[in-house]
């Protein structure tokens, strides 16, 4: 196939972390019933979270008997839209991902709501010469907190965990350097890689601070992922020459498996900068985002008036965006969970994700794509634009853009 053949030269994927649009129907399997990531934070804004430019591609008519308040539904909207289930058995940001690209995690990877076993701490404490403490689920902002300090006194690790299949190690930076944290974040990894502990995500957490009550985490954060298990969609696009490029954590949750080319995030400002400098560039092929502050500074931390003025700053550049979008362009909008800024606990909820598509050249604008029975579909769409045969059981819908 040549490239005047391809609908679209140029596929932009922005993955909105944690930007659920209502619980999933095994919601209950995850204790999330209710959980509801849009609809509460526009009940939040109670009229005012304003997002015309993702109104306008459709956001509210993908459930239109249930509009996001502030959010209008559209008699003509200019693009696609519709929602998408999780077959995964989880729901990290690794399972959405990867199914996103064609390998749903169907095992269910390992959790530790009693904490890591001793042989796993040992190690890691003969490893890095510190003393582990916490080594329980904990949110990340108040383990700093309450924690902080001893691990400068002592130079000790701060290890916790959460109801995901995630170790995450924090160390402030003045007492232990980055580089060094991620050296022990990669030997953590070697030792969840299976078959006894099987361990999505090593996340390290590092942070500054003078003072229990000043901690903030940095930038510097990385997730050292479980390598994939199977050959994604990224790889298939690579191995036919087309391009993929990887913004924000795409990079580390795929262990750089199938991408060309990566840019890390200092912010969803950042990102976004990225995602506009891509759009820039002449190629062919994915370009592939994830914005993770919906999911770190504010779901996490349930602050719904955080999450969503982020909305409306991201709404604003996404308009800024589309401006300056190729006739031959896509761009699709989605997310990997929830995590609802109004919902009990501190981790991700268990919904449906949406699924937003736009391009100046659109065949069928206002198509309704429906409730996609897997995130995979949106894998398939871009193998399918591209001519790669689909065999990961993703469904294209393609033909409805």
């Amino acid at each position: 196939m040549t490239i005047n053949s391809y609908q679209f030269k140029r596929i932009f994927v922005i993955v909105l972390d944690s930007v659920g649009i209502g619980a999933a129907a095994d919601a209950f399997k995850y204790g999330d019933e209710g959980s509801d990531t849009l609809g509460h934070v526009g009940e939040f804004f109670d009229g005012n979270l304003k997002l015309p430019n993702l109104a306008r591609i459709g956001l509210s008519n993908i459930r239109p008997s249930a509009p996001i308040k502030g959010v209008p539904f559209q008699d003509n909207p200019i693009g696609c839209f519709g929602k998408m289930e999780e077959r995964s058995v989880g729901k990290d940001s690794m399972d959405g991902h990867w199914e996103m690209m064609g390998l749903p995690v169907l095992q269910e990877l390992s959790t530790f709501p009693a904490g890591f076993p001793d042989d796993i701490i040992e190690k890691i404490e003969k490893f890095s010469g510190r003393k582990v403490i916490v080594n329980r689920p904990y949110s990340g902002t108040q383990v700093i907190h309450d924690y902080g300090e001893e691990e400068i006194r002592d130079n000790s690790l701060i290890v916790y965990t959460s109801g995901d299949s995630v170790m995450q190690i924090a160390a402030h930076e003045e007492n232990l350097p980055v580089e060094e944290l991620y050296t022990i974040c990669r030997y953590a990894r070697t030792l969840l890689n299976g078959p006894k502990y099987t361990v999505g995500r090593v996340i390290a957490r590092p942070y500054v601070g003078s003072d229990k009550n000043h901690f903030t985490r940095t930038s510097n954060r990385r997730d050292f992922s479980l390598a994939p298990t199977g050959v994604t969609d990224l790889v298939k696009l690579h191995d036919q020459e087309l391009s993929v490029i990887a913004i924000g954590k795409i990079n580390d949750i795929f262990s750089g498996q199938g991408i060309d080319e990566a840019f890390h995030n200092e912010s969803n400002d950042d990102g976004m900068n990225h995602i506009d400098a891509v759009l820039q560039k002449d190629f062919v092929g994915l370009c592939f985002a994830n914005l993770v502050d919906f999911d770190v500074l504010y779901g996490h931390r349930r602050n719904p008036e955080g999450f969503g003025q982020l909305l409306i700053k991201f709404d604003r550049r996404l308009g800024r965006f589309m401006k300056q979008m190729h006739d031959d362009d896509l761009i699709m909008i989605t997310a990997d969970h929830g995590n609802d800024p109004t919902y009990k606990g501190t981790d991700h909820t268990r919904e449906n994700v949406p699924l937003l598509a736009y391009s100046p050249s659109l065949s069928n604008v206002g198509s309704d794509l429906g409730v996609r029975l897997t995130f995979s579909d949106l894998g398939a769409t871009i193998l399918d634009n591209f001519g790669i045969t689909n065999e990961s059981g993703g469904n294209s819908f393609m033909d409805q853009l």
